[in-house]
C-alpha cells in the first residue's frame, strides 16, 4: 500500500476502489506502514477493514525507524533506530490508525543484524505480544542482503520475514528460505517487479517525473544494467502473457512463499496481479530458464 499514499499520484477513492475490488477477488492480506503518508495507508486499511466486517483480512504494517533513514546501516544504532520505547509509541499509533486493538502482524521497516542480542527490542516485543497488541513480529530485510537478519530469526521472536525476492534477486534461496522453511517462518516477498524493471515497461531511455522515487532508485549505471536485463528476458515471456505477469509466476512457484506483496494502487493491476493466483504456474522448463537470470548484487548508495 505504500503507492496508495507515499507516492505522487495518490488518490483516495481510486485506492478504496482498488482495494475493495482486490478483496472481491479474494485478497486477504495488506501490506503498509506508518511511513507511507506517516499513517495515512494505514488509515486507508483500517476504513477497508471496516468495510468489510465479515471477512479475515490480515493487516500488516511496519514501525518506522527513530531516526526515519532507510535502509539500516552498520553505524546506525539500535538506539537510533528501535528502543524499546518508540517500538512501543509506534505500535500504539499504527493502531489508532487502523482503528483496532491488534493487528495481525508488526515489522520492523528496517533492519540490521548487530541489534539481534540487543535485549530491549526482544522484550518490547515479548510485552507488545502478551498485551496482545501484536499477534505476530516480523522484520523487514534490507535490500541485497537476505541473510543480514539471521540471527535476529534465532531468537525465536521473529514470525515473519520481508524480503527482496524476484526473478533477479534469487538469493534467499540460499540460506534464508531454508531456514524459514525448518521454522516455521512466513515469507513475504516483496518488490516483485524490481521496481519496474520487471514489468518491461523500464527501458534505457525512461524518464521518471520529478519527485518520482524511482529517479533516485534508477541511476543511469542501475537503469541501463536493469534495462539491459530486462531486454534478455523480452525472448522467455511466453505468448499470451505479459512479462509482470511472467514474474509473479516464478514466485509463486515457490512453496517457501506465503506471498507476495505487488502495487495494486489502480483497478487494472488489481485484476491483472490477482490473476496469476489460478494455479496454473509457469509453462514447463521456463522457471529453470529464467534461473539463468539470477542477478547478484550488493548494497550501494542508491540501492536504498
Amino acid at each position: 500500500m505504500w503507492g496508495m499514499a507515499g507516492w505522487k499520484g495518490s488518490d483516495d477513492d481510486q485506492s478504496e476502489r482498488s482495494l475493495d475490488l482486490a478483496v472481491e477477488r479474494g485478497v486477504n492480506f495488506f501490506d503498509t506502514a506508518w511511513g507511507y503518508g506517516e499513517g495515512h495507508s494505514e488509515r486507508l486499511l483500517g476504513e477497508l477493514l471496516r468495510r468489510h466486517p465479515d471477512k479475515k483480512l490480515y493487516a500488516a504494517s511496519k514501525i518506522p525507524p527513530k531516526n526515519f533513514k532507510w535502509p539500516a546501516k552498520p553505524e546506525y544504532s539500535l538506539e537510533q533506530s528501535y528502543p524499546a520505547e518508540h517500538i512501543r509509541e509506534y505500535t500504539d499509533k499504527t493502531l489508532a490508525n487502523l482503528g483496532t486493538e491488534q493487528i495481525d502482524l508488526m515489522q520492523l521497516h528496517t533492519w540490521d543484524d548487530r541489534w539481534a542480542d540487543r535485549e530491549e527490542w526482544k522484550r518490547a516485543v515479548e510485552d507488545l505480544k502478551k498485551q496482545g497488541k501484536i499477534a505476530a513480529m516480523g522484520i523487514s530485510m534490507n535490500r541485497w542482503e537476505p541473510e543480514n537478519g539471521m540471527r535476529a530469526l534465532e531468537s525465536g521472536l521473529i514470525d515473519a520475514v520481508q524480503v527482496i525476492y524476484n526473478i533477479f534477486d534469487q538469493a534467499p534461496e540460499d540460506v534464508l528460505f531454508p531456514y524459514c522453511r525448518e521454522h516455521g517462518i512466513g515469507v513475504i516477498a516483496r518488490v516483485p517487479f524490481d521496481e519496474g524493471t520487471l514489468t518491461g515497461n523500464i527501458t534505457r531511455d525512461t524518464v521518471f517525473p520529478e519527485g518520482d522515487w524511482r529517479a533516485t532508485y534508477f541511476v543511469p549505471e542501475n537503469l541501463e544494467a536493469s534495462a539491459d536485463r530486462a531486454d534478455r528476458l523480452r525472448p522467455l515471456v511466453p505468448q499470451g502473457m505479459t512479462m509482470a505477469e511472467m514474474a509473479l509466476r516464478f514466485i509463486l512457484e515457490n512453496p517457501d512463499v506465503g506471498t507476495i506483496i505487488p502495487g495494486m494502487r489502480k483497478a487494472p493491476h488489481v485484476k491483472a496481479n490477482t490473476g496469476t493466483s489460478d494455479g496454473k504456474g509457469l509453462p514447463a522448463g521456463l522457471k529453470e530458464q529464467l534461473r539463468d537470470h539470477r542477478w547478484d548484487r550488493v548494497p550501494t548508495s542508491w540501492s536504498q
